[in-house]
């Protein structure tokens, strides 16, 4: 075995543990982030509990324009 060619791949380890930990301490850090989020992010937000998309689902101010158009404004 070649101790320095494990020393070399114990030190790139060691680097890349510090990155995730690094990352780990700024997620649990939160607050408030400026910017846009990492597609990732974005994506785990976006799914979530809810109800799909469909008829029932739509948005007040739609609902009300269909009702007010029904009926018969003016005379």
């Amino acid at each position: 075995m070649d101790i320095t060619k494990i020393l070399e791949e114990l030190r790139q380890e060691h680097a890349q543990l510090e990155e995730a930990i690094l990352s780990l301490e700024r997620l649990a850090a939160g607050g408030k982030r400026r910017g846009r989020p990492p597609a990732w992010l974005a994506a785990a937000q976006q799914r979530g509990p809810g109800r799909p998309p469909g008829s029932k689902n739509k948005p007040a101010a739609a609902t009300k324009k269909k009702k007010g158009a029904g009926e018969g404004g003016e005379a």
